[in-house]
């Protein structure tokens, strides 16, 4: 779905490129997180793949032609949700949403039925101006789902929701990719990204560092060991203890097998890493 090779981009007067040769490729279907600290060059990745930045240098191809050879009718292919949204407040939610559908020329979405998908259906006549932050940031989610996209930008797609309206937009994101759209995702919130992205890159001062799925990350940069917190008696009393031991001959473990028969267990967890400890690793670089 999209092909990346050599991509740089430089700000006019900038002191260097925004990126810099970046290479990835993103299969169709696919959720690929594009994280990174603020400043590392994600949203000028974005916006180059959206179309809103021209001048780069090296190839972008998507849907398989080059970006450059598609003109106004790639729009009606790609769908947007910034975490900043941008509605007419004048407007009800519906006549937003009836407006902005107005300018494509294909197959749209019904405008009720997204409103009843994000959590609106209620609130379809009423003006925006009037609607929290997490609304807009629901109806500008609606918004971007329209063309029946078959590429989809989300830019931290979660941020200000409630957990039930969070869980909302997350199970929404399943559903489109089991329908076929392709999705990039730009996010700080790791746990979004750990739930939803097939693979992520992580990307720090304009270069993209590494590639992979989050459980191979996590796996690859985690600890093989298994620690235990269990109840130890002491002095007559009991009082909480814990102990670590490798998972390579885990089954062979005498100590292992004594604690589990004279102590009892309180938890038992194998040390995996989280991507935030991850990016941190591999960049040096904490997400902020």
């Amino acid at each position: 779905m999209i092909s990346v090779s050599k991509l740089t981009y430089s700000y006019p007067g900038a002191d260097g490129p925004a990126v810099m040769d970046l290479e990835f490729e993103i299969e169709g279907g696919e959720v690929f997180g594009f994280l990174g600290p603020s400043g590392a060059g994600k949203s000028t990745t974005q916006n180059i793949l959206i179309g809103l930045l021209q001048g780069y240098e090296g190839d972008v191809g998507v849907m398989g032609r080059s970006l450059h050879e598609w003109g106004p009718e790639y729009f009606e292919h790609v769908g947007v949700s910034f975490e900043f949204p941008n509605h007419y407040e004048k407007l009800s939610a519906l006549e937003n949403l009836e407006f902005f559908g107005s300018l494509y020329s294909g197959e749209m979405e019904d405008p009720g039925r997204l409103l009843e998908l994000v959590g609106l259906g209620d609130d379809a006549d009423t003006r925006v101006s009037s609607f929290s932050k997490g609304m807009k940031h629901r109806l500008n989610f609606a918004r971007s789902l329209l063309n029946r996209p078959r590429l989809w930008f989300l830019d931290e797609p979660t941020a200000g929701l409630d957990p039930v309206n969070a869980r909302r937009v997350r199970d929404i994101v399943r559903e489109r990719q089991d329908e076929g759209i392709t999705t990039f995702l730009t996010t700080h919130d790791m746990a979004v990204a750990d739930e939803l992205c097939d693979r992520v890159g992580f990307i720090v001062d304009g270069r993209v560092e590494v590639i992979d799925a989050p459980r191979a990350l996590k796996l690859q940069h985690g600890r093989r060991v298994l620690r235990i917190e269990y109840t130890g008696a002491v002095g007559g009393g009991e009082t909480a203890a814990e102990a670590e031991f490798e998972l390579d001959g885990l089954a062979n473990d005498d100590a292992f097998h004594r604690l589990l028969h004279e102590h009892r267990v309180e938890t038992m967890h194998s040390q995996e890493t989280t991507l935030e400890e991850v990016f941190l690793e591999v960049t040096g670089r904490r997400l902020e």
